[in-house]
């Protein structure tokens, strides 16, 4: 009987995992866009925005607000700068 094969990420970290199979950036990427996109909705509750407003404002459809809310396809910084300004907030960026 052979032994089970060693698993060689047991123990790394995520980040560790990520960079060995050279998708690091792009996940964190998509992680930033996901918070954003959170957070952007969350003011809306705050103020009482529904997505049709939003997307009225944005002079766009629902849909496109749902996809920027769910951060699904190719949402842009710019995108979420003009839906962050509608809100009344700034979405800020910078290189640490």
């Amino acid at each position: 009987m052979s032994k089970p094969k060693k698993n060689p990420h047991w123990g790394s970290t995520l980040d560790d995992f990520l960079k060995e199979e050279g998708i690091r950036e792009a996940a964190k990427a998509q992680a930033v866009t996901r918070v954003v996109a959170w957070q952007l909705g969350e003011e809306m509750k705050r103020q009482g925005m529904s997505k049709a407003h939003l997307a009225e404002l944005m002079n766009t459809s629902r849909a496109q607000v749902d996809r920027i809310l769910n951060a699904k396809g190719n949402v842009t910084i710019e995108t979420l700068q003009r839906a962050a300004k509608l809100v009344g907030r700034e979405l800020r960026l910078e290189l640490v």
